[in-house]
């Protein structure tokens, strides 16, 4: 499904599109998108036809009250994301498998007088970063072999080649799945990619960037980079969100700017974020395309 959105927060001007597919291997969507400014959503359900569906539609769904607001804050985002743990557990125990979803998303705030973006991430979906040709993945992956990378017990390289490269270690409805924050400021010229690992799986990070970098339109890359996936395998199914700032953030010319971890523990967003205003996009559910 083809979804576009501009928006306004404060004076910043976005443009968005979206695609989620079935992908080739799958026979259900279990994949859920919102892109309804200020709040950008990627969810990846997990629970097969049973349930992954209705936990990502769950996650999804819980954000929607922030949507179309001009007054967002960190600490409603932070309610937003214990609202789906809640949701999705009662999903789960409705069946026999369980259910559960990842999450990762963006959502455009105000903070100190700065437009910012408010990066949050539970599971091993993610939230890239293209500034000029340079390309930054914001989140980090809650999986088992992101833990083995840092704890040096597997090389990046051999990541795509590992046997349980799709175990996470946390996921929405999941005890002990605290998500991780960060504040970013929003800069002019600058796009964000939001994906499920249906896209990441299959595409290296080079690819990716190259796809980014090709000076499409928003809605133009997302369906590059869909075929592209496609092209690779489509072994899952593929989700994402692209993102341009296209006026209103700061200048890029400072090079990217250090983010800020706001929590990883705790319900509550420690930060205080002032007024921002936008106008609304549309919501993508998922289906085959």
């Amino acid at each position: 499904m083809v979804i576009s959105a501009t928006a306004m927060a404060a004076t910043v001007s976005l443009s968005a599109g979206s695609r989620t597919d079935v992908g080739r291997k799958r026979t259900t969507n279990e994949d859920s998108v919102l892109a309804l400014a200020p709040v950008f959503i990627v969810a990846d359900g997990m629970g097969g036809h049973e349930a992954g569906d209705l936990a990502s539609d769950a996650v999804v769904t819980q954000f929607l009250p922030l949507v179309g607001r001009n007054d967002v804050t960190a600490e409603e985002v932070a309610t937003a994301v214990e609202r789906t743990h809640a949701a999705v557990r009662v999903i789960a125990a409705e069946t026999t498998r369980g259910a559960g979803s990842t999450l990762t998303g963006v959502v455009l705030v105000t903070q100190s007088g700065r437009p910012c973006w408010l990066v949050l991430n539970i599971g091993d979906s993610r939230v890239y970063r293209l500034v000029g040709n340079s390309l930054a993945q914001l989140t980090v992956d809650h999986s088992l072999a992101q833990e083995m990378v840092a704890a040096g017990t597997l090389k990046p390289e051999d990541v795509a080649r590992f046997a349980r490269r799709n175990v996470i270690t946390r996921a929405v409805g999941a005890p002990d799945s605290p998500a991780d924050y960060w504040l970013y400021p929003v800069t002019t010229g600058e796009r964000l990619l939001l994906c499920s690992d249906g896209l990441s799986g299959e595409l290296s990070d080079e690819t990716i960037r190259a796809g980014l970098t090709l000076g499409g339109g928003t809605q133009q890359t997302a369906d590059l980079l869909l075929a592209q996936a496609l092209e690779r395998g489509g072994r899952d199914n593929v989700s994402l969100i692209v993102i341009d700032v296209v006026a209103g953030g700061e200048s890029a010319s400072g090079g990217m700017s250090t983010a800020s971890l706001l929590s990883t523990d705790d319900a509550t967003v420690d930060v205080r974020l002032g007024d921002t205003q936008e106008v609304p996009g549309r919501r993508g559910r998922p289906r085959a395309t």
